[in-house]
């Protein structure tokens, strides 16, 4: 794994040949490569809130309310909290990633 740590809005991500990706990108319109995440006990990808909610339901997590422009989990047994945007729309791969670290073995993203 090789590339450049980008901290930007509190985020830190890596970015693979950061040189390639901005030549790639300029080419493709700005677009990139979507990602999904998939529930790999049952091979499905997660296409709703409504199906990840009771995929982390199963895991031992809780939802929290407190925030209504938020959608976010807690597990009892741990301090994670998983914060997602209410919009699915804008569920993002930082997002995706921050489940799977939060689920290891459960959850993978993929590319499209």
């Amino acid at each position: 794994m090789s590339g450049v740590w980008v901290f930007k809005n509190g985020v830190v991500r890596l970015v693979e040949n950061p040189g390639v990706e901005s030549l790639d990108r300029s080419r493709q319109g700005c677009s990139t490569r979507s990602k999904v995440l998939v529930h790999t006990p049952s091979n499905e990808v997660i296409t709703s809130y409504a199906v990840l909610e009771r995929k982390l339901w199963s895991l031992g997590w809780e939802r929290y309310y407190d925030d209504p422009d938020l959608l976010q989990f807690h597990k009892r047994s741990t301090v994670h909290l998983i914060s997602l945007p209410k919009d699915f729309n804008k569920f993002k791969s930082i997002h995706m990633y921050d489940i799977v670290v939060k689920n290891r073995n459960v959850f993978e993203v993929r590319d499209m």
